[in-house]
């Protein structure tokens, strides 16, 4: 056994001499030395302040590349390029207002507020009208505040809600509220088109009528509105592709009209606050009567008589009733809100009259004559359907996030704020329409009893022609903006390629347009004209977009319950109790409004959403719950199993080691406290501990293990699983649980292993299982967690405050950022604040590094304070060389000696505590190792109690006693490594790089909660010395220091500034 080992050191280590003190050169060791100098010629150009991580800089980019690499990025869908234009000028960076406030208020005013608000306000009376108006309003409030959340949870292209429950809820969700969106909008652009037919031959040009007079026959106006409905789908069709520009500069002017009619309609109020003389209306008895000449309004007028008196027969109401004139708009000092407060609901052909009487709503005779019918039956549920599509248009902002300076700001200030000034505007409107217009007036629809004029149009100022022409011009802008909008969104969901019969209409034109697309969208939106009725597709129309809002409330509710890693939206004002309570409303006015119309847009995400998630899978059948139940898990296994899972969903699953002590208790409880607040209660923890020995011996005690592993998870409230190996090696058993741990894709992706305190003490055994276990969870791609300092670490029922300072040197997949956003999800650590230091090489430049750092940061969503060290004094002190020498000097000591298993323990704790105290006394930065203070208070104990072990701490080793005359082999050993040897250049840039850190990061985070830093990557070559040497270097490194997590990154990207 000591020949084999004595034959292993001298295969490992290496002795460089000089001729002077008459040793022989090894040629294998000169090769080796060459080698080392020509990696070194290689590695010339790095920092010297940063070589203790040249290795991970030759995989890992350093931070000032990272960030600078990432500040300024692109976040916009590349559009089809022509490659033979000119490179376009880069696209101007809007703000909030006109990138998003304007773009939304335009959107959300519509063609409702013109031709149909009064009708509603008239129907429903002023109580339940601005209930509502406010319903809806709260719907889309709602439904607002849950978008910014999801839009502030890092960038979002341009595509709007499709892009973000795509990202949030994946792509069977994503695909079917894509093509709800798209129908939603393509419907929207068929009610526009016939809205803006409806506003033309009704009230502009009714001598256009095709066939014949439609204000005698309902049918006649439909088939109006269908026809010219058609010719001018396709004049708006023929205008999308060709001329896009020309559109978008249309919106401009639409956004004009809306604005200034708005503000003629409030001037016009006030105007006539006392009324005015223009409109009077022929009432009989209480009904509404229509094509009657305010002068031919009496009973003793022969027009009058020729209508109710056919024949010489009269009608029995005409004869019973007498006939009045009534001035239409009042004015808001005339008290008629009072006659407005109250619903006149109707089932559809009862006459429009004051009251509930019968008598004056029945038609009794089935003889209509000119009086005013309801055309359809009327409700509140139906008003709501008919009205929402007035506040729609929310989305308007988040589909040009990519061309706003900034989105994750812009978004929700104007997008609220847009919701907020057009509920304002709708729910002052009912107010005012409620208080100025006779009831009568109110409620005519087509406004028939004043000639067919339109009744906004009519109070407003300076005279009707300014809403009708701006209305007409509003609608056709927002037709065009729909029908622009549509193709592209289709062409998105084609291109993602979740929906394949979609793929056809992937493609562009040569132009880059989605013609494809705009075809299908022309014929849907034929179809939508076709009904010919804006009454009926209002309520058609918000089915769409109510299901469209419904799942972006459930998203971020969803998303704020999970409580998932990648969620952390810079908009704080969100909840998921409003995200639910916007759902529940969605899904409510759905159910009330049209429950056939409701199940048609259910039916339909329904159908699309099994098409994407089953398309070509196999189906299962469980016998009874339980087989249920292992159908389900099965079949996530295996969906996990298909691949590493995307950024956004990367958590740690935690793989905690925990070492044993004699009596089989873990030795550092606190790294399961650690665990627990690091998870938050959240995701997966595997338990796990090796016993050295042979399973068949010692099985009994590996389950009792087990039983006291567990215990101490559930005193600790570890959620996961635990488990026990036996093995002959330690290290190997490690090595064999790293990689073989865990079922399928609930593979843990990030170990935790304690820091060896006593790797001086117990010699080369000790950091070469540590070592091994790094190189193991490296090999794996598994990031590692390695606390220094755990006995410091704060209880899971304790609460701290200060600073969690992060040292980011090296980028490792952004592990650093993300793990103290974990730990402020806890209690304990949520009063802490984060301050995150990197440090700036010679030709960084500090100010713009930081500024990149700043942005990045802010992206990410994690608020934390930025600094940037410079460390310009690279120049090696002699207390580098002091340090680096005793450290070579006691492994070749080590090396040289060939003693016995017990006399080399003596030998080597007399030589540790020889170099080290000389080392404490040389540094100028205080120790805080546990073991060292441990052993300094229990100097004067016995073996067996200097051999006890602390189940709540780091070890507590003493040193041995050391008499006052050494060993003669020590003596020995010692003189002959007194010389003047130089040391290695590549340990001394190494220690160089230790103690400058240390210093500098011991000068900012003394007093910091906890210091989290890059792990240095271990020495690629298998030497005991080098092995020695890097733990060394990590002693340095971490000196002075309570409480540190040294970190090191799996390879992969684990945090990301996109939603």
């Amino acid at each position: 056994m000591q020949s084999n080992s004595a034959k292993d050191d001298s295969d490992e280590m290496e002795i460089i001499s000089s001729e002077h003190n008459g040793t022989v050169h090894d040629t294998k060791n000169e090769d080796s030395g060459d080698i080392h100098r020509a990696e070194e010629n290689q590695k010339s150009n790095i920092d010297p302040n940063l070589y203790l991580y040249d290795d991970d800089l030759a995989t890992r980019p350093h931070i000032s590349t990272f960030i600078s690499s990432i500040a300024n990025y692109e976040n916009t869908i590349p559009a089809a390029t022509d490659p033979d234009a000119k490179p376009p000028a880069p696209s101007a960076r809007m703000g909030t207002l006109i990138g998003v406030f304007l773009p939304c208020i335009q959107n959300i005013f519509g063609v409702i507020l013109f031709i149909r608000l009064t009708w509603v306000v008239g129907t429903a009376g002023a109580i339940c009208g601005f209930l509502i108006v406010l319903t809806c309003c709260c719907v889309t409030m709602l439904t607002a505040i849950s978008m910014s959340a999801i839009a502030t949870n890092g960038v979002v292209p341009a595509g709007g809600s499709y892009f973000m429950i795509s990202r949030s809820l994946g792509p069977e969700f994503g695909g079917a509220v894509g093509m709800l969106f798209y129908t939603g909008t393509t419907l929207a652009a068929a009610m526009y088109i016939v809205g803006a037919v409806e506003i033309v031959l009704t009230y502009m040009a009714p001598w256009a009528s095709i066939f014949g007079d439609f204000t005698k026959d309902a049918d006649a106006m439909y088939n109006n509105f269908r026809v010219y409905g058609t010719i001018l789908l396709i004049f708006m069709g023929l205008i999308v592709f060709v001329g896009v520009k020309f559109v978008n500069k249309f919106a401009t002017v639409a956004l004009a009209c809306v604005i200034f009619s708005i503000i003629a309609v409030y001037v016009g109020i006030f105007d006539n606050i006392h009324g005015n003389e223009k409109l009077y209306m022929c009432v009989l008895g209480k009904r509404l009567l229509k094509d009657i000449p305010i002068d031919n309004c009496t009973k003793d007028d022969s027009f009058m008589r020729d209508i109710y008196c056919p024949n010489n027969k009269c009608d029995d109401y005409y004869l019973n009733n007498n006939v009045s004139k009534v001035k239409g708009i009042k004015g808001l000092a005339s008290g008629v809100f009072y006659d407005n407060v109250f619903p006149s609901f109707l089932e559809k052909g009862q006459f429009i009259s004051y009251g509930h009487d019968s008598v004056d709503i029945e038609n009794i005779g089935n003889e209509s004559y000119n009086q005013i019918m309801a055309d359809i039956t009327t409700t509140f549920t139906l008003l709501i359907g008919i009205f929402f599509p007035s506040v729609t248009g929310i989305m308007a902002g988040s589909n040009r996030s990519g061309d706003l300076a900034d989105a994750q700001k812009s978004i929700p200030i104007g997008t609220i704020c847009a919701i907020l000034t057009t509920s304002t505007v709708y729910l002052s409107s009912v107010l005012f329409f409620a208080g100025t217009v006779d009831n009568l007036l109110l409620r005519d629809k087509f406004g028939q009893s004043i000639g067919g004029k339109l009744v906004v149009a009519n109070i407003a100022w300076p005279n009707q022609w300014v809403i009708l022409i701006g209305s007409f011009l509003s609608t056709l802008g927002a037709g065009l903006q729909s029908l622009t909008g549509a193709p592209r969104l289709l062409q998105a969901i084609a291109r993602d390629e979740i929906i394949p019969f979609l793929a056809p209409f992937a493609k562009s034109s040569k132009r880059g347009e989605p013609t494809r697309a705009l075809l299908l969208t022309i014929v849907i939106c034929q179809c939508g004209i076709l009904l010919g009725n804006v009454d009926l597709l209002a309520p058609l129309l918000s089915m769409f977009f109510l299901m469209c809002y419904g799942f972006v409330n459930l998203a971020c509710a969803v998303q704020t319950l999970l409580r998932t890693p990648n969620w952390r939206p810079r908009f704080k004002y969100y909840h998921w109790s409003l995200s639910l309570i916007g759902l529940t409303l969605c899904i409510s006015v759905m159910i009330m409004t049209s429950w056939y119309f409701a199940l048609l847009a259910m039916g339909m995400a329904v159908v699309i959403y099994k098409y994407i998630e089953y398309r070509g899978a196999e189906k299962e059948w469980g016998d009874g719950i339980r087989g249920m139940a292992l159908t389900a898990a099965r079949f996530s296994l295996l969906r996990l199993e298909e691949g590493p899972p995307h950024t956004k969903n990367w958590r740690p699953q935690i793989l905690v080691l925990s070492k044993l002590n004699d009596n089989f208790l873990p030795k550092y409880r606190k790294i399961f406290s650690f665990a627990t607040q690091l998870k938050a209660g959240k995701g997966l923890t595997i338990c796990v501990s090796v016993l050295k020995g042979d399973h068949t011996k010692i099985a009994n005690k590996a389950v009792d293990a087990k039983s006291t592993l567990r215990k101490y998870m559930i005193d600790e409230k570890v959620k996961g699983f635990c488990d026990i190996l036996v093995a002959q090696q330690i290290g190997e058993g490690l090595s064999s649980v790293i990689q073989t741990i865990g079922l399928g894709g609930m593979k843990p992706n990030t170990v935790i292993i304690g820091w060896p305190y006593s790797w001086r003490q117990e010699g080369r055994n000790s950091w070469r299982t540590f070592i091994q276990t790094v190189r193991t969870v490296d090999a794996c791609h598994m990031a590692l967690m390695v606390p220094k300092g755990i006995n410091f670490y704060p209880e899971s029922n304790h609460k701290i405050g200060g600073n969690i300072d992060i040292w980011w040197i090296v980028h490792d997949g952004g592990l650093l950022m993300l793990l103290p956003f974990l730990l402020k999800q806890h209690r304990t650590w949520r009063n802490c604040k984060l301050r995150i230091f990197t440090v700036a090489q010679i030709e960084d430049n500090s100010i713009q590094m930081k500024k990149d750092l700043k942005t990045f940061l802010y992206h990410l969503r994690i608020e934390a304070d930025v600094e940037v060290v410079e460390m310009n004094n690279s120049d090696i002190s002699a207390y580098t060389y002091e340090r680096t020498l005793m450290m070579e000097q006691r492994n070749q000591m080590l090396r040289a000696l060939g003693l016995n298993k017990k006399e080399n323990s003596k030998v080597v704790q007399t030589i540790v505590d020889h170099h080290y105290d000389a080392t404490r006394t040389a540094s100028k930065v205080r120790f805080a190792d546990p073991t060292i203070e441990e052993t300094k208070n229990h100097e004067s104990h016995n073996d067996e109690k200097r051999n006890s072990i602390d189940s709540d701490g780091p070890e507590e080793t003493d040193a041995p006693e050391t008499t006052s005359s050494k060993d003669e082999s020590t003596e020995k050993a010692d003189s002959k490594f007194k010389s003047n040897v130089k040391p290695d250049e590549f340990n001394v840039r190494r220690m160089h790089t230790a103690i400058k850190l240390n210093e500098v990061i011991v000068e900012k985070s003394q007093d910091a909660q906890l210091v989290i830093m890059n792990l240095p990557g271990p020495p690629r070559e298998v030497r005991a010395e080098r092995e020695s040497n890097y733990m060394e270097f990590l002693e340095v490194l971490t000196e002075g220091l309570e409480k540190v997590l040294m970190v090191r990154g799996g390879g992969r990207e684990v945090i990301t500034i996109y939603s």
